[in-house]
């Protein structure tokens, strides 16, 4: 089996700027992956790489078997994103968000509620317009829409950020059945302690490289270069 992600001196630049600077990485599917670095080290732009958001200028990738270079298309229908926007509407309630999202994505708009109710956001607040929601209900919108897309590759942009500490039990509660459901989990943090325990593999970077990897707690095998 392909495995969920395979880059080989992976490099991507803004403008002339190289925001990844030559990139190895290796994650099977059912593995989780947490990336560790300052502000600035490439951690959300390797993320943005691996969803078919960031051309790659040289190197090789390879995203859920997928040529990321001539398939990027087919890659972004396949992975979902939660970054700080999750590009939801403030006037729609989270229920309407969700269909609305999911017919977008051609999947079944009833996954909605369930998925909504996963993340303890059912009753009230499911029919309340989101921009009416605080920033922590926001937050399980977005990952209910992860829960009810059902990617193959989840990438997660800082998502214990502004969470209070029953939220990022359940984040780190979904991404455990995400894995477990055979779907590959890439998480970006500056929160060690509370990330790499869910983690099968950490890796550190700085300068838009990988400059260290190591074993999370979650366990599990698997290389990461």
């Amino acid at each position: 089996m392909a495995p969920a992600i395979r880059l080989r001196s992976a490099v991507a630049l803004q403008g002339r700027f190289p925001v990844l600077s030559g990139v190895d990485l290796d994650l099977a599917a059912g593995q989780v992956l947490v990336v560790l670095g300052a502000n600035g080290a490439g951690k959300t732009s390797l993320l943005r790489l691996l969803a078919g958001l960031v051309p790659l200028t040289s190197g090789e990738a390879e995203i859920l078997g997928a040529d990321l270079r001539s398939s990027s298309a087919d890659v972004r229908r396949r992975v979902g994103l939660l970054g700080h926007d999750a590009g939801l509407h403030d006037e729609l309630t989270p229920v309407e968000n969700l269909r609305f999202a999911l017919r977008a994505s051609r999947l079944d708009h009833g996954r909605a509620e369930p998925a909504l109710d996963r993340v303890g956001l059912s009753g009230r607040p499911s029919t309340t317009p989101l921009g009416r929601l605080s920033a922590g209900q926001r937050r399980r919108v977005g990952l209910a829409l992860l829960v009810a897309r059902r990617p193959q590759l989840w990438l997660l942009d800082e998502p214990h950020a502004s969470l209070d500490e029953v939220t990022r039990s359940l984040v780190a509660e979904v991404v455990e059945e995400a894995a477990a459901g055979g779907a590959a989990v890439v998480a970006s943090s500056h929160e060690p302690e509370l990330a790499v325990p869910m983690a099968d593999l950490v890796v550190t970077m700085a300068g838009g490289a990988v400059i260290s990897s190591a074993p999370g707690g979650r366990g599990g095998g698997g290389d990461v270069a």
